[in-house]
Formats: structure tokens, C-alpha cells, sequence
């Protein structure tokens, strides 16, 4: 009876060892709507997921709101893009090991008809200065995301420039939606209104917006980086911290950088991987890119 007890036992531990190995790990993803609406990530993760056997939950809002979700703790790790907000996420001790993964370009796109006159504008700045002058008259619309996202932290950083804090409140011309970018997007083609955007969301809709076109680009400020930084696990030992290292891992491995080379939409690439590139990491604003990596390929 002893040794048919023990045979229990032991066959029931076994199956709850073979149990617990075959859940995936659970991963939080916090991100921007743009990585989620150009379709990166619906290519990306997938892979990911069937490698290591994990489950990635992904929350799509703007930076600002992705870095707050991170802040509560109810995140592993965020890919964003506001350099100003990702370090101030870093010194405040929220997140940990923020490593460059890749980037693309902002646009200033708006109705064919310009009448603002930005059409041979390479200078963002000087175009948005060009649509205040036309809004002031009532002859132009400029469509704000107004959510602390990476586009929306850019798009003041110009206004700012100008010396300019356009609102609703004060400029009949300036519509705050507190929207994502596909949703300004479509406003904006209702509207026939001028917008930022980046490059790959615009792509993606682009099909959709028959009276917007591309007016400035090419302006080294509208460059658009992102970061992938982990959640502090000192302050947040409940979150998955190994998942995340291994996704982060995955992003900016040498297979995970050509995956992002290769992703495109409408015969164009999307996003240019600089993880490996640590001249141009530095360049876009990632000083510390040779020691992060160094760190992430460490770990096992």
C-alpha cells in the first residue's frame, strides 16, 4: 500500500512539474500606437512567442501613457519614443536599461490643396510657422494628438521653437483630440487638416486618406527613435522581469534587427534597427547604447 502511495505521489508531482512547464510566460508589453498600428509588432511578436514559449500582452497607447502603466507597475517594459520622457522615466528609477531598438521619420502631411504653401518646404519648423499664419486667417486646421505621446512631446517641441502653445482654448485653428494617430489621421483627412505623423502609421492608412499628401519631410528634427527600457524589478519584484529581458533580448538580437529591416508596407521599410549600430545609436541620442548592449547580451 506504502509503495503504491509513493507511485502516486511521485506520478502526481511529475505532472504537475510537466504542469507548470508548459505554461507560457505571461509578458506585458506597454507601446506606442504607432509601433501597434504600422503592424510591426502583429509580425514581430508572434515569433517571439513560438520561440520561448511565451504570451505577450500588448497595451498600445502614447509614450506618456505607456510609461505611466509602467510606472504603476502594471507593465514589464515599454517601447516608446520621447527622449525627454524615457529619461526622466530612467532617473526617477521606474525603468532600467534603455537601449535604442530602431527608427523611422515624422511627416507633415496635409490637404493637396496646401493652403498654407508648405509644398516646398524641407523645415518643419518654417512650415509649421506657415500654417499658424494661414490657421490665424481661418484658411488652415492643424489636428493635435494632444496625449503626451512621442509625436505629440515633438510636435510642442516645434510649436516651442516658434515661441507658440497653441490650444483649443485660444486658437480656433488648433484641434486637441487626446486621439490616437490613426484616428487623427482620419480626422484630419475629413477635415482636410494638417497633421504630424509618423512615417509608418501613415503608410498604413495611407490607402484610406485620399486628400492628404506628404508636404515637408526630411528635416533631421523629425527623426523618431525608439527605446525599449525594462521596469525597475527592485521597485516591481512582482512584475515578469525575465520575460522581459528575454523579449527586449529578442528586439535587438541580430535576428530580431533583421526582422525589423525587412518589415514593410506598400513596398517600403518601415523601420530602420540601429541596436547594433552604435554610431548611429549615439547619434539618435542613445549614449550609453555600447555598455546596454553589452549588458543585455549578457544575459542568459
Amino acid at each position: 500500500m506504502a509503495f503504491v502511495i509513493l507511485a502516486v505521489i511521485v506520478a502526481s508531482a511529475s505532472a504537475y512539474e510537466q504542469y507548470l512547464n508548459s505554461q507560457k510566460s505571461v509578458i506585458v508589453l506597454a507601446t506606442t500606437t504607432s509601433t501597434y498600428d504600422s503592424g510591426l509588432l502583429d509580425y514581430l511578436i508572434p515569433k517571439f512567442e513560438t520561440r520561448y514559449n511565451a504570451e505577450v500582452h500588448i497595451i498600445s497607447v502614447g509614450t506618456g501613457q505607456a510609461i505611466e502603466i509602467a510606472k504603476r507597475g502594471d507593465a514589464d517594459l515599454v517601447l516608446v519614443h520621447s527622449k525627454t520622457l524615457e529619461l526622466e522615466f530612467i532617473n526617477s528609477t521606474y525603468g532600467v536599461h534603455r537601449i535604442g531598438v530602431m527608427y523611422n521619420d515624422f511627416i507633415v502631411i496635409g490637404p493637396a490643396s496646401d493652403p498654407a504653401g508648405i509644398s516646398e518646404l524641407a523645415n518643419a519648423t518654417e512650415a509649421f510657422k506657415r500654417i499658424a499664419g494661414k490657421g490665424a486667417e481661418g484658411n488652415a486646421i492643424f489636428i493635435s494628438r494632444a496625449d503626451k505621446s512621442g509625436t505629440n512631446m515633438l510636435e510642442l517641441s516645434i510649436w516651442s521653437k516658434l515661441e507658440m502653445t497653441p490650444s483649443n482654448t485660444t486658437q480656433a485653428w488648433y484641434l486637441e483630440t487626446g486621439a490616437s494617430m490613426g484616428t487623427v489621421l482620419r480626422m484630419a483627412n475629413e477635415k482636410r487638416a494638417y497633421t504630424l505623423t509618423d512615417r509608418a502609421t501613415w503608410l498604413s492608412f495611407k490607402s484610406q486618406l485620399s486628400n492628404m499628401v506628404v508636404w515637408v519631410q526630411g528635416d533631421p528634427i523629425l527623426l523618431n527613435p525608439y527605446a525599449v527600457i525594462l521596469v525597475n524589478p527592485v521597485k516591481y519584484p512582482q512584475r515578469n522581469n525575465k520575460g522581459a529581458v528575454a523579449l527586449a533580448k529578442f528586439m535587438i538580437s541580430e535576428e530580431g534587427q533583421s526582422l525589423i529591416a525587412d518589415f514593410t508596407r506598400a513596398g517600403e521599410t518601415l523601420f530602420t534597427p540601429i541596436a547594433r549600430n552604435i554610431g548611429l545609436a549615439k547619434n539618435l541620442g542613445f549614449q550609453d547604447q555600447e555598455q546596454e548592449l553589452g549588458w543585455y547580451d549578457a544575459q542568459l
